[in-house]
């Protein structure tokens, strides 16, 4: 409306100056309507323009979504993971006094403080755990039928451990309830467990760690139970090595993860080397979908390798040995922190093995206070700290123990193995 009168009345002056002025005072009078309808042409403008940024809503400014080409851009090609694994632990007679405190609770601080860096380098971390945890109702005891004190689970966490297997031949040692509490422990500890179950549920569900974006997921069977009858009614409670279940299982596992680990307790006791029957059945599962088998049982170390599957590096250890344990024999007090890694490219959705190495390590008694103790000491680390002067639990006259481990547990294991570059 203001915009129209304005137009109306400059041009009202205009006819004004054309039709009814005289010619003396016509010429003035056109010169001030042209200069009066530049000036309301102005106001006009100003008007419109201030109508235009006051009476029109100022709609915000679109930026460009780039959230999702930002997560593009930052999401990994690649993802680099360690597992770590060692062997068997006991808990023979010896080592559970040692960790008899005054006031009649157990504690064994000292068992894996020299190699926890070791365990924890691994993004998830496995050991064999020979003795089940029933309870003090029964007694504690080492062979031949296993029972320890609570503490060792918080012990064995505290090393840096995730994941605890429990299909070995004395998971029966106290019975069907004494497999279930430890069970039962070893969760309250805040650890995984596979290969026996607390009931028909857990035993069809699968163990999968999702560590960055890779699906690791771990199978664990035994020979058997030392003849120690599973009641019928808890059927479910035990996996035993019987080559068709451990093929139907890895065929469902298989496709829901990028790396499936099978942990067979196997072998013969004390044997230095893998049967015929052992490296054909790995060359089997490798086969049919597992990429790392880690033995376990006899005790002593034995070989490892990588086979090539398919085009594909697999890897299999027939035995890492022991990790702890009162055992009497330097092979038998020789075990490994066993380090594995993989890479995926996410782009493809493959996986790869990438590095395998391990550490020698021997299982150390000595006397602190005069009460005997245990301990997992990397070995190299070991020597060089008694050549140093700085180790204080072992002198000079060690060092030939040592040296032997070392020589012989990198004869049987041989090279580490480091994939080509592409």
């Amino acid at each position: 409306m203001a915009r129209f009168f304005l137009v109306l009345f400059s041009l009202y002056l205009f006819l004004i100056s054309e039709s009814f002025i005289n010619t003396g005072v016509k010429k003035v009078f056109k010169r001030f309507s042209i200069i009066t309808l530049l000036i309301l042409l102005g106001i006009y403008a100003s008007i419109n323009l201030y109508e235009y940024t006051h009476s029109n809503t100022m709609l915000p400014v679109t930026k460009p979504d780039n959230k999702s080409s930002i997560n593009a851009a930052l999401a990994p090609e690649k993802e680099i993971i360690t597992l770590t694994a060692a062997g068997d632990c006991l808990m023979h007679n010896t080592q559970i006094w040692s960790g008899l405190q005054d006031d009649g609770t157990y504690a064994f601080p000292s068992f894996f403080a020299p190699v926890k860096d070791l365990i924890s380098e691994g993004d998830y971390s496995s050991v064999n755990f020979e003795t089940p945890m029933a309870g003090p109702d029964s007694g504690y005891t080492g062979y031949p039928l296993f029972n320890s004190p609570d503490a060792i689970a918080d012990d064995i966490r505290a090393a840096g451990f995730d994941l605890v297997i429990t299909a070995n031949n004395h998971a029966l040692d106290r019975g069907c309830q004494g497999a279930i509490r430890t069970l039962e422990v070893l969760h309250n500890a805040g650890l995984d467990t596979v290969g026996t179950y607390e009931n028909e549920t857990a035993s069809h569900s699968f163990l999968i760690k999702d560590i960055r974006g890779v699906k690791v997921g771990y199978l664990a069977y035994s020979y058997g139970t030392n003849g120690l009858p599973v009641p019928s009614e808890h059927a479910y409670l035990f996996n035993f090595l019987d080559k068709k279940k451990i093929l139907a299982d890895m065929q469902e596992l298989r496709p829901q993860v990028d790396i499936l680990v099978l942990v067979l307790h196997w072998g013969v006791e004390y044997h230095p080397q893998p049967t015929k029957e052992q490296r054909a059945m790995s060359v089997e599962f490798l086969e049919s979908g597992a990429d790392v088998i880690l033995g376990s049982h006899p005790h002593v170390i034995q070989p490892m390798e990588v086979i090539k599957i398919n085009g594909k590096d697999k890897f299999v250890i027939y035995s890492m040995g022991n990790f702890i344990s009162h055992q009497i024999g330097q092979e038998r007090n020789s075990g490994i922190v066993l380090k594995i890694k993989f890479t995926k490219h996410f782009d493809s959705g493959e996986t790869f093995l990438e590095t395998v190495s391990y550490t020698p390590t021997f299982s150390h008694s000595y006397y602190e206070n005069g009460k005997k103790q245990f301990r997992v000491v990397p070995v190299e680390n070991t020597i060089e700290k008694i050549e140093a002067g700085t180790e204080p639990y072992m002198s000079k006259a060690d060092l030939p123990v040592l040296k032997a481990v070392l020589k012989s547990t990198r004869s049987q294991l041989g090279e580490t193995f480091q994939r080509p570059a592409e």
